[in-house]
């Protein structure tokens, strides 16, 4: 069983939408799939779910108690006790199962911000930092999961912080444009300092601990450009380049010296890509995704018919879908090679 988790600070990358659809993918190729929705925000949940409105949700929780994290780890959050079992909640696909989010998963931020620093002098908060990632992992052993794919928070807080050192694995999603080279240059100061403010947290004396070694950075997935010509058009190459470079000569020379980042030969030799570290080029969504949203599938899963109630261009969306499939069965072979 892998935990990998999809991470960028700078939100709009299409973390949620790639969680799903690369969930899917593998469920598709026989992989028994766990998709946990860790933002407040719960995009995840009404994607996968369908709910267009947080009122439409009460009575799905009410029916599924225990289906989402924040429900799971309150009581170690009150210092009552052990985490209550999970009971993940069935998606279309018969095996992609979803770990929902919960809007009150915010009001945890504070008390793992100051169990991080105070967890020392005050020995009932140490649990808290390591809770998150045993609670998923618990939950994936109990349920045979192959893989667990994590949607994490555009942020940089506490709850990332451990979210993310309990993964084995972590992707960055990002969209080719300033602000995105600018996040990957963030995280070279970000990720080493997270690792290393948490080595406390390690200990296996402590009930809820954090895993012995770091997760390691697989790639970036690179999102949300226009197509020409079946490649980026120049105007997003042109960032994409400059973000490749990025990761290649800042994050990963940062990464490396803490064992926190796959060798670029295992890379190298696993990818059918000659950008290294780039996991996969993935076009923006286009009219497909109203459609996807609508019938709570991803964009490769419409059908003909699905795509012909959206009204469009048929063929040209046909085409587009069958790419998308293609696409995404080259990056789930691939992140399953790197993550074997």
């Amino acid at each position: 069983m892998k935990i990998i988790s999809l991470f960028n600070h700078k939100g709009g990358v299409s973390k949620t939408t790639t969680t799903f659809n690369l969930g899917w993918m593998l469920a598709e190729q026989g992989y028994r799939t766990l998709i946990v929705d860790t933002d407040p925000q719960c995009n995840l949940t009404a994607l996968v779910l369908g709910y267009t409105s947080i009122d439409d949700t009460s009575d799905f929780y009410a029916k599924n108690p225990n289906c989402d994290l924040y429900s799971c780890i309150l009581p170690v959050l009150n210092g009552e006790g052990r985490h209550i079992e999970a009971i993940p909640v069935e998606t279309a696909h018969p095996n992609l199962s979803l770990l929902c989010g919960n809007l009150q998963l915010s009001e945890a931020e504070t008390q793992i911000s100051v169990a991080l620093t105070t967890a020392l002098k005050l020995p009932a908060m140490r649990n808290i930092p390591g809770v998150l990632g045993q609670c998923i992992r618990a939950t994936a052993e109990k349920y045979e999961y192959d893989y667990v794919i994590v949607d994490m928070s555009p942020s940089v807080g506490a709850l990332n912080q451990c979210l993310l050192m309990s993964s084995d694995y972590f992707i960055v999603p990002t969209a080719p444009d300033f602000f995105c080279a600018q996040a990957i240059k963030s995280l070279t100061r970000v990720i080493p300092k997270w690792n290393k403010e948490v080595t406390e947290f390690r200990d296996p004396e402590f009930t809820y601990h954090l895993p012995m070694n770091p997760p390691k950075f697989i790639g970036i997935i690179s999102q949300k450009y226009r197509p020409r010509n079946g490649a980026p058009a120049k105007s997003f190459q042109r960032w994409i380049d400059i973000i490749n470079n990025e990761v290649a000569e800042s994050l990963v020379p940062v990464l490396e010296p803490l064992g926190m980042t796959i060798n670029e030969g295992l890379f190298n030799d696993y990818s059918v890509r000659d950008e290294p570290y780039n996991l996969e080029n993935i076009a923006d969504f286009n009219s497909l995704i109203a459609q996807a949203q609508k019938h709570n599938v991803p964009v490769y899963a419409l059908t003909d018919v699905q795509i012909e109630q959206g009204g469009n261009i048929l063929d040209n969306m046909k085409i587009s879908r069958d790419d998308f499939n293609k696409t995404f069965k080259r990056l789930a072979e691939t992140v399953r090679n790197l993550t074997a």
